[in-house]
């Protein structure tokens, strides 16, 4: 059941990611330092997406993800300093980003979605009252299908329970100029 429904939401999700990449700070591009250029972002979707429509789980990166109790979309104060770090990155480095949003594997696939859209979500309402533009925030849910961990055990559990932060197009959130 739980492939079928995957193999549904494929089409779905693709279009919904279509602008998630994975979370190298720094490029080889000709950029400066600290940026990704086109080729770089590309080449990192490539790495992240593999063969299929889906990522990978990653762990790593600029970003730092945030972690939720069990059964909770709530964002802890604990995960405070980790948003303030996230949106002070957003707010001097102008990309797009998508916040996905990941659970457990208890729950049912329907409601596991649904948890981890609420998680994305209050994850992003967190970063715009920390003054990042909502238009720079999308999210997406995951559910319990891209697990960090794939352990069957309470740690395991711990680390699949989060908002992962995937960084898109530094070009797309940068101020657009007129040249009239």
């Amino acid at each position: 059941m739980k492939r079928l429904h995957s193999l549904l939401l494929t089409p779905l999700l693709v279009l919904s990611v279509t602008s998630a990449t994975g979370c190298s700070w720094f490029g080889s591009g000709s950029g400066e330092e600290g940026e990704l250029s086109e080729s770089d972002l590309a080449a990192q979707r490539e790495g992240r997406f593999g063969s299929g429509n889906i990522p990978t789980a990653e762990g790593d990166g600029m970003f730092r993800d945030v972690h939720f109790g069990f059964d909770s979309y709530s964002v802890e104060e604990e995960s405070q300093n980790d948003l303030e770090a996230n949106a002070r990155t957003l707010k001097t480095r102008p990309m797009t980003i998508t916040l996905e949003g990941h659970c457990d594997e208890r729950g049912t696939v329907e409601y596991n979605m649904a948890l981890g859209a609420a998680r994305a979500k209050a994850v992003k309402n967190a970063l715009v009252n920390l003054g990042v533009p909502s238009s720079q925030v999308d999210t997406i849910s995951y559910g319990e299908e891209i697990p960090l961990d794939p352990g069957h055990d309470e740690a395991a559990y711990a680390k699949n329970r989060r908002v992962h932060f995937s960084p898109g197009d530094t070009a797309a959130a940068a101020p657009k100029t007129s040249h009239y």
